[in-house]
């Protein structure tokens, strides 16, 4: 069973996740190229952002 902060924590970086994830997806490709980032490398990116 999950206790609250482990819950908590979890819904923290789902949070994260989705910040990530949204705030990324709004940039242009010539924006997330500047970056070094393909737009198929989002989700990877906002995990690992997520997570660290």
């Amino acid at each position: 069973m999950l206790t609250v902060d482990k819950l908590a924590k979890r819904l923290r970086t789902w949070n994260r996740y989705r910040t990530t994830v949204r705030e990324l997806s709004q940039l242009s490709d010539r924006d997330l190229s500047d970056l070094g980032i393909a737009r198929g490398d989002i989700r990877f990116i906002a995990k690992k952002h997520a997570r660290g």
